[in-house]
């Protein structure tokens, strides 16, 4: 789809914001993404654009795909401050397919879904069950961020363990869960990685991050590094 008027402006004022070191910075955290493609514009002018845009979101929302790495991380934000979960659900939805790497998969966290959780569930199992990377990444990351504390429920644990992926960013996303699920949920996640995790390399990337992290306890460390 060709940019519309108004996000041609949209365009135009990410490439005024353009910070070439910090492009390059970029470049080199995200190899599968073309240098010529990033602008370079930092998080925080993202944000604070993405809220003078709420109001005419849609606008921008419906116009994919885009160029810039810059404009899919804008989208992203757009998505995180949609106020109706409908909105956000579809919106979420339509981008997905888009979402090429990690950083965008990762910024991508709509405010709309912490109040609508047990509408988001059937939604999770369907990423988590995609053929496309960045979706099955999203899943796995929307899993964490909401279903780690009141409303978690162990078998969650075994819906991450049985994803058998081979692309990188996708087990890094089930270590950074596993060793999130030790942090909130110590007992059931200690289970579920002693015997529902088979893939040994997100088993033992998810005890290192685990070892790294300072919600750890000192006796809980001791334990997970018997298990290397």
């Amino acid at each position: 789809m060709q940019n519309s008027g108004k996000n041609k402006e949209i365009e135009e004022i990410l490439t005024s914001l353009a910070d070439r070191q910090y492009a390059d910075f970029t470049a080199k955290l995200l190899p599968n993404v073309p240098r010529e493609r990033i602008l370079g514009v930092r998080a925080p002018q993202l944000k604070d654009l993405a809220k003078s845009m709420l109001d005419t979101a849609d606008v921008y929302i419906d116009d994919l795909p885009h160029h810039w790495l810059d404009e899919n991380l804008l989208h992203a934000y757009l998505i995180n401050g949609l106020k109706s979960y409908d909105k956000a659900i579809l919106a979420t939805q339509q981008f997905l397919p888009y979402v090429s790497n990690w950083s965008v998969c990762d910024a991508l966290s709509p405010k709309a879904f912490v109040a609508n959780k047990a509408k988001l569930l059937p939604h999770i199992k369907r990423w988590i069950a995609s053929k496309h990377e960045y979706t099955v990444r999203f899943g796995i990351s929307m899993l964490m961020r909401h279903f780690l504390d009141a409303e978690f429920r162990p078998e969650y644990l075994k819906w991450v363990a049985d994803i058998d992926r081979d692309e990188y960013y996708i087990k890094m996303m089930q270590a950074w869960y596993f060793a999130t699920a030790l942090a909130k949920q110590w007992d059931a996640a200690l289970q579920a990685l002693q015997t529902d995790v088979t893939n040994e390399w997100v088993r033992r990337k998810a005890i290192q991050k685990a070892l790294e992290s300072r919600r750890i306890t000192t006796k809980q460390k001791a334990q997970l590094r018997k298990l290397r």
